[in-house]
């Protein structure tokens, strides 16, 4: 029978040494393995942020269109409570600001012919926002306004009826301290349906959602 190998104490201690090794490579790759463990999820969270915050645009613009035959200040509060519990999750209400717009042809004869904001509602506490397009009234008296959104996409009303614009605003926190926060925008347009007065009434006295 053979004897079994001995292994000089010398050999013992430097396979011993080998568990500090690993240590070392371990405390070498963690800052790697944190780096993409946290940019991974802030790379989620910024993506549903703006999921949710397009969402929003897109459901109030949506909502609002849907009322008929006329509007009134419940139904829009209605429409704003929604869209703040769409953004639940996102603390929008807190972060966040809904600019709604009722876009109409002015119904003024050339050269004062355009368009006017005939009413405009806002919610959400990020108030030093402001409507990128003017404020309730405009171009109710002249050709000021001609049409609501971006150069590459100018949305307009036809006479007798009204688009719902939509104008969300949400001031991204992000999770890992000390990054920059971001602004996140996004605008949503729908034509009214069904609706026969595109005049805002206020049946039950209820406080207005002013900008």
């Amino acid at each position: 029978m053979r004897a079994p190998l001995l292994r000089s104490p010398r050999r013992s201690r430097l396979i011993a040494a080998e568990g500090g090794a690993a240590l070392i490579e371990f405390a070498y790759s963690l800052p790697i393995v944190l780096a993409l463990g946290f940019g991974g999820l802030e790379a989620a969270n910024l993506a549903l942020a703006n999921v949710k915050t397009n969402q929003i645009a897109e459901t109030v613009a949506d909502n609002a269109g849907r009322v008929s035959p006329g509007v009134d200040e419940s139904d829009i509060n209605e429409v704003f409570a929604g869209a703040l519990q769409v953004g639940q999750s996102i603390n929008f209400q807190q972060n966040g600001r809904i600019v709604l717009s009722s876009l109409q042809d002015n119904g003024l004869a050339s050269p004062k012919h355009g368009q006017m904001i005939n009413w405009q509602r806002c919610t959400g506490s990020l108030t030093s926002v402001a409507p990128s397009y003017g404020t309730e009234g405009k171009g109710k008296t002249d050709a000021s306004l001609q049409y609501m959104g971006p150069s590459t996409r100018q949305i307009q009303s036809l006479p007798g009826t009204a688009v719902m614009f939509v104008e969300v605003t949400y001031s991204y926190k992000p999770l890992i301290p000390g990054m920059p926060t971001r602004t996140i925008r996004y605008e949503s347009a729908f034509n009214v349906r069904e609706r026969t007065n595109q005049n805002i009434t206020n049946t039950t006295s209820l406080a207005l959602n002013s900008c």
